[in-house]
């Protein structure tokens, strides 16, 4: 017997350690489930548990109850990511991937209200109209103790009747989807950068000093161009770090 043998369970976990180490799993990112290694490394439910706990120990993951276990920013400057193009990042929602990586998420509404006109705004070169009445909902996004997004939504009543009675930490594309049976077909995003002085009018972060930030504008369109949702974020540039995430524009043959 070679007593120089790691355990399977530490092999598995170091490799999935490794994943994270080479930016292949992002935080927030799901790392594989219990029953996955079970398949990908033919081994017991038992060593599987032991392998994700491992991870989670050694600070890499942090386990949510009913959804996974999640990679935690352990980057040294500890910026979020904040992941463009994804619909699976956007699906996700604010409040949920700040606790898949690791920090306790809160915010403050300054404002919800509705508005009879509608909203109109220009994104991409493109102008998008929501008619009223239209949801405005004006908050402040926290990580922990700190103010890191500025977010103003503007949402289609015509299209969410009565989501102004939900609370306004869930994944707003979620109940899109799940409870309003909205077919998402695309997200159009456009990303700027400005200096925030502290005397700006914008200037919800409570900061003592000029800040660079990012300005991200999006609009949600639904199954026969139908606008359910338009948004313009600031996020600290100091905090965050921006992703992109590319996908074909070919159909898929096996999606036929």
């Amino acid at each position: 017997m070679n007593l120089n043998m790691r355990p399977k369970f530490q092999s598995i976990s170091d490799a999935v350690i490794e994943k994270i180490k080479s930016g292949e799993l992002q935080p927030g990112d799901k790392i594989p489930s219990e029953n996955e290694l079970i398949k990908n490394f033919n081994v017991s439910n038992t060593t599987a548990r032991k392998s994700l706990l491992e991870i989670e120990n050694k600070g890499w993951a942090k386990r949510i109850k009913g959804k996974g276990t999640f990679v935690l920013n352990r980057t040294v400057d500890h910026h979020l990511i904040r992941t463009l193009g994804s619909i699976y990042a956007t699906r996700r929602g604010f409040h949920e991937s700040l606790l898949a990586e690791g920090f306790e998420p809160h915010n403050l509404v300054l404002e919800k209200t509705v508005l009879e006109d509608g909203i109109s705004s220009q994104i991409g070169g493109k102008h998008f109209i929501i008619d009223g009445p239209v949801l405005k909902i004006h908050q402040l996004r926290y990580a922990d103790d700190e103010i890191i997004k500025d977010e103003i939504k503007y949402i289609s009543l015509r299209l969410c009747p009565k989501i102004n009675r939900m609370p306004t930490e869930i994944s707003y594309f979620k109940v899109y989807e799940d409870t309003y049976r909205l077919r998402i077909e695309e997200v159009k995003q456009t990303l700027g950068v400005e200096i925030m002085d502290p005397d700006s009018e914008t200037n919800n972060f409570e900061l003592n000093h000029s800040t660079p930030m990012f300005i991200l504008d999006s609009a949600v369109i639904c199954k026969g161009e139908k606008i359910v949702e338009i948004e313009r974020s600031y996020y600290r540039g100091d905090k965050y770090k921006f992703a992109i995430s590319a996908n074909p524009d070919y159909e898929n043959p096996d999606q036929k």
